[in-house]
């Protein structure tokens, strides 16, 4: 194997909104370490969500599949164990392939592909959170609330600080690990954030780097009649039920800005890591989100919608020995990720996927500018189906009024064209395609049919012994620090970095 492929730093950050970040054009947030990196990157800024919500998305980012082709429709369905991910083409290719944080992997295989994972999810492994769109009146108590926004502040410590902290804890050591094994494979470490997906509580450090005098407001306000899917949103995390007071408001837009300021702050610990471990000149980063987070536009919080908030999503690629800085404005999608690592990596590209690669793109030379969504969760009872192509969006849904919105014009989708008397020329074909693409009567089926045996499955396996899918990472004491296994001064030595042997190429 050629001894110069990159190794792959994929740094995943959980509802990133770009339109949050400074170096997507956000005045607000402070991202010092982020902004660097985008200097120094191919910035994509259009990239997309193939689904607003973390399980559909991340199993079509890693498949390179639309969520009507994993199966993998909510945050509760099982990811297929025959469906390649990049930690199997990658692995195949001869990498050594990591996964440390969030990947919201259900079901009992948990790896899908890698070889190693370093710590447990924050989230289930099992089928408890299934929708049930046969009873769209019950509202079980897994769903969204407003309670993120109503308690917003900071806080001394909360699940995703934890969980965050152990994640990078476990990802720096295991750089450091990679730059001291005699195992010269270049790696794929995948570092999977929770933050700064809500509730919306921060660290106090964070709070303060942030005064409420500078936090802005929605640019667009609650309309007074929203389109159909934002009022079910609305009733799903009870807003009319539970209004909101524009401090509350504030204050959940700074604990959010708080968060975007920690994973500035990791971003900035693993790039000190990569340099420290001597890893730096041979390691590509890319750095994304899964979906993106309303914060109050248009009176909606969190995803699960289309709109421009939701579903659009940082996208960087650091690579500057072979990319020069850019950015790139053509839509692009996250399920591009899986040929794109494939081609960095030279390894073999899938074939018959829904994802192109970015290869083009990254090298100055163009390529594709259309995108493809699906939701198919929670907060609606019928797929919902997005083109992004040139400056139009267009969304449908069987149960809803057409969206047609005109980006370059309306970059806050205040007009929907599919609504105006006269409306484009573009409406027609994109009702054409979406029709020839999908088949919405037969995927509401399928998504129906699996919720049904999941809900079925999940009672079942809560009567009696229950038999956790939850992920428990392999015990490692018989190795770690000093043991039997080798000689004292070798162990020393190969635990020193610098080594005190001489230095293995990476």
């Amino acid at each position: 194997m050629p001894r110069n492929l990159p190794n792959l730093l994929i740094v995943i950050a959980d509802q990133l909104a770009a339109h949050a970040l400074p170096a997507y054009g956000n005045r607000v947030a402070r991202t010092p370490h982020i902004e660097q990196l985008a200097a120094e990157s191919v910035v994509f800024e259009n990239a997309y969500t193939p689904s607003p919500l973390c399980g559909p998305s991340r199993a079509a980012m890693m498949t390179g599949l639309l969520p009507s082709a994993t199966g993998a429709f909510d945050n509760a369905c099982e990811w297929r164990a025959d469906l390649p991910t990049w930690g199997h083409y990658l692995r195949r290719a001869g990498y050594r392939t990591i996964i440390a944080g969030k990947m919201h992997f259900v079901g009992p295989d948990q790896l899908h592909g890698f070889e190693e994972r370093v710590t447990t999810d924050i989230y289930p492994a099992d089928f408890g959170w299934t929708p049930d769109w046969d009873n769209a009146g019950d509202r079980p108590d897994w769903y969204h609330s407003m309670e993120s926004v109503l308690s917003a502040g900071p806080c001394a410590r909360s699940n995703q600080i934890d969980f965050d902290e152990e994640v990078m804890f476990s990802a720096r050591r295991r750089l450091f690990d990679l730059a001291r094994s005699d195992d010269t494979r270049p790696f794929c470490l995948v570092v999977s954030l929770t933050h700064p997906h809500d509730p919306f509580n921060i660290e106090q450090r964070y709070w303060d780097r942030y005064d409420d005098r500078e936090i802005d407001m929605p640019r667009v306000p609650a309309p007074a009649h929203p389109d159909a899917h934002s009022r079910r949103l609305r009733r799903m995390y009870g807003l009319d039920e539970q209004p909101v007071t524009d401090a509350q408001i504030r204050a959940a837009r700074r604990a959010y800005y708080g968060a975007l300021s920690y994973v500035d702050d990791q971003v900035g610990a693993l790039r000190e890591t990569l340099d420290t471990a001597g890893l730096a000149a041979n390691t590509s980063i890319l750095l994304l989100s899964d979906h993106g987070e309303m914060l109050g536009e248009r009176g909606l919080w969190y995803k699960m919608s289309f709109f421009e908030g939701a579903c659009r999503v940082p996208l960087i690629v650091h690579a500057p020995d072979r990319f020069a800085p850019r950015r790139v404005a053509a839509p692009v999608s996250l399920l591009d990720l899986l040929p794109t690592l494939c081609d960095l990596a030279d390894a073999e590209a899938p074939a018959g996927i829904g994802g192109r690669s970015l290869a083009g793109h990254l090298a100055g030379a163009g390529g594709h500018d259309d995108v493809f969504g699906e939701y198919c969760a929670e907060g609606t009872l019928a797929p919902i189906v997005m083109i992004r192509r040139g400056k139009w969006k267009f969304v449908h849904s069987p149960n809803d009024p057409d969206q047609l919105f005109d980006l370059a014009a309306d970059p806050d989708e205040l007009r929907n064209l599919a609504a105006c008397a006269a409306p484009p020329t573009a409406l027609a074909a994109f009702r054409a395609e979406a029709a020839a693409r999908w088949n919405l009567a037969a995927l509401r089926s399928a998504v129906l049919a699996s919720q049904h045996r999941r809900r079925l499955v999940a009672e079942a396996l809560r009567c009696g012994r229950r038999t956790a899918w939850d992920y428990q990472p392999p015990g490692t004491a018989t190795t770690d620090y000093i043991r039997g296994h080798k000689p004292l001064e070798r162990l020393e030595t190969d635990a020193r970095l610098p080594s005190g042997r001489s230095a293995k190429p990476r």
